[in-house]
């Protein structure tokens, strides 16, 4: 037999069965399954649709029809009333929804993830996907399940696992100089979060002023005004962050030394020595963003600013985005033996614990030479890419002029002439895809303009091709003079 309702209805057994029924139905008016003026069974038929008492199906009706749902009628069925009149989101009132927290309102960095190429393309903080050991982490996580499922769940420690803290600590010793232990690490989600903790630790609402690279990194930039952070942009050339433009009254400096976020740029060792000094004579801290330093193309590394610090002024931030993958959402803080409590304190409130599993498996995977492995294939292959970039940027030097650099998984180019941008990007839009205007990265016009171009998700073939084409499409718009 067909059933008497178009809406199917599961009551259980026992007492409340009328409560049952009346939820399910007011359900079904509210999201409109059963539409305005839909006749309901008579409680006889639906009685015995659902094999229960006709007072129970009498109840649910009259709850019905004292909330509003349902309308009686005399000797006829009740039919489905008319409800207030359902409608989609309003649009936000001008200056923003006043719900909202004034930052809030227009946010300072809109959220959205990246969305696949649908080619190879030069996008930026992208690594290559094709050559990662994808079977050995099966059975790395395999493991690190079979034997979690042998322990008592619990919550794992805020700051991290301990055996990842360890690995994690031998392993920016060993690629990166920075002395620390186990007791120095913090694992949050990725770099985004540590830099949120931070200007959580750091940032008092309204006051503290925090220095910014500019061009920068703009998530990072929105993680410290969400915090109430004033920020002060602080230009930046070809030896990175210029130190002598730091006003006095800064407190918290935010840099990428080893490569310049976007700009490639290396902090050069004066300029480091003299953001130390400076962090010493104003009491101000400073946040080191490694963000890929792992890939490296030049000589022996400057030593990083944590290596230098010999006063607990250095934050140092990692993540395994760029050496791994971006889903893994694993990074950590080398923190200041005055702040560690602290920072572990901040990571509780605002995410008791990384996920146990996850960290087990990254644990063994550094701590068994696999990450170092990989970062050796990974940069081999990277080093051709960069190479064929570099060729084929010299083939545009009539309109760009690459900026030195020896890290990282994207070059920049600064326009030899300002007044053909806005028909460069054009060109770049059409014949490298990914590629983008350094003015992203800007809270302000830049003096001169520059594009940065990623090499981490695209072959070498797909870069020459791209290029080509672009300095073919330059040659037919801008001639060169």
């Amino acid at each position: 037999m067909e059933p008497v309702l178009s809406v199917p209805l599961t009551l259980p057994a026992g007492a409340g069965r009328s409560r049952h029924l009346h939820r399910q139905l007011r359900a079904a008016i509210l999201d409109g399954r059963l539409a305005t003026g839909t006749p309901l069974p008579s409680t006889r038929a639906l009685a015995a649709d659902l094999g229960v008492a006709r007072n129970t199906v009498a109840t649910a009706y009259d709850l019905l029809v004292a909330e509003g749902y349902v309308l009686p009628r005399r000797r006829a069925r009740p039919v489905v009333a008319t409800l207030p009149a359902r409608h989609g989101p309003t649009p936000p009132p001008a200056g923003g929804e006043h719900r909202l927290a004034p930052f809030w309102r227009t946010p300072f960095h809109a959220a959205g993830a990246l969305p696949p190429a649908a080619r190879p393309d030069f996008r930026l903080g992208v690594p290559d996907h094709r050559h990662f050991p994808h079977a050995l982490w099966r059975r790395l996580t395999a493991r690190a399940l079979r034997q979690l499922a042998r322990q008592p769940f619990a919550y794992p420690p805020s700051e991290g696992l301990p055996e990842l803290r360890a690995a994690i600590a031998g392993h920016v010793a060993f690629a990166r100089a920075v002395a620390c232990d186990a007791d120095a690490v913090v694992v949050t989600s990725g770099a985004q979060q540590a830099f949120d903790l931070l200007a959580r630790l750091l940032v008092t609402p309204g006051t503290t002023r925090v220095a910014v690279e500019e061009p920068g990194y703009p998530p990072l930039r929105a993680a410290f005004a969400a915090a109430g952070a004033r920020l002060v942009p602080v230009p930046v050339d070809g030896e990175g962050l210029v130190v002598a433009r730091l006003p006095d009254d800064v407190r918290v400096v935010s840099v990428t030394p080893s490569h310049q976020s976007p700009t490639g740029t290396v902090l050069s060792q004066r300029r480091r020595m003299a953001l130390l000094a400076f962090a010493r004579e104003r009491n101000a801290v400073v946040i080191e963003d490694d963000y890929d330093g792992e890939f490296r193309f030049g000589g022996r590394p400057l030593d990083a600013l944590q290596t230098l610090d010999r006063e607990g002024r250095v934050f140092y931030v990692g993540t395994f985005s760029k050496s791994l993958f971006p889903a893994l959402r694993k990074g950590f803080v080398v923190a200041p033996a005055w702040a560690r409590a602290p920072l572990a304190a901040a990571k509780h409130c605002a995410d008791a614990h990384s996920d146990a599993p996850t960290q087990a498996v990254l644990a063994a995977f550094i701590r068994d030479g696999h990450l170092a492995r990989h970062v050796r294939r990974m940069q081999a292959l990277y080093a051709a890419r960069r190479a064929a970039l570099l060729e084929g940027l010299a083939a545009l030097s009539p309109w760009l002029l690459p900026i030195p650099s020896e890290a990282g998984l994207h070059l920049a180019a600064q326009l030899r002439d300002p007044a053909q941008e806005a028909a460069l990007l054009g060109l770049l839009r059409e014949h490298a895809p990914g590629a983008q205007s350094c003015a992203e990265y800007a809270l302000a016009p830049l003096p001169r303009p520059a594009v940065v171009f990623g090499y981490g998700a695209i072959e070498v073939d797909a870069i020459r091709a791209g290029l080509t084409a672009l300095a073919a499409a330059l040659r037919a718009r801008l001639p060169p003079r």
